[in-house]
């Protein structure tokens, strides 16, 4: 969270000329509210079913640039199932320039806590293995957006060609 997913994911759909598929946004449709509310009234694990279910089957399989939150690759097997339906890039920062960037943000139901530095500092103590293991990951930290955009759009192409489908999804 905070690593600028979204609006890197617009730019490089846009890049490639291909669609781009927020998860929260479609399962936020799906569900008829944010997924604040829907963490407060069905709880995580709730919202950890939907994201799969969006990937199992929310999105088409090619030419497409789909953002998902930092929680779907966690789970077990998620890293394999992602990887298996197109190329992963992971995004991400240090802990210090997240804090900063989701500080002003009161929509962030994992950071709802009495310290959100802390939870912060947790979250990426537990995931950054996973992450590093999903697929290529790029640092937003200290780049513009037109580099960080450049240099996803590079990866893709390159892992594009080793998934052996220069179509498939992001």
């Amino acid at each position: 969270m905070g690593v600028g997913k979204s609006v890197v994911g617009r730019k490089v759909a846009r890049a490639l000329g291909y669609r781009f598929i927020d998860s929260d946004e479609v399962i936020e449709t799906q569900a008829g509210q944010k997924i604040a509310g829907i963490f407060a009234s069905q709880g995580e694990p709730a919202f950890r079913r939907m994201e799969r279910d969006f990937i199992e089957s929310g999105h088409p399989g090619e030419a497409c640039v789909v953002s998902c939150g930092g929680g779907l690759v966690v789970p077990e097997g998620m890293s394999e199932r992602l990887k298996a339906k197109g190329v992963v890039i992971c995004l991400f920062a240090s802990a210090e320039c997240i804090i900063e960037r989701t500080g002003r943000n009161a929509k962030r139901p994992l950071l709802n806590v009495e310290n959100p530095e802390q939870r912060v500092r947790q979250l990426l103590a537990e995931r950054e293995p996973v992450y590093m293991n999903a697929g290529a990951c790029i640092s937003t930290e200290g780049r513009s957006m037109k580099e960080v955009v450049r240099h996803v759009v590079r990866s893709y192409k390159a892992a594009a060609r080793d998934f052996g489908r220069a179509g498939s999804s992001i």
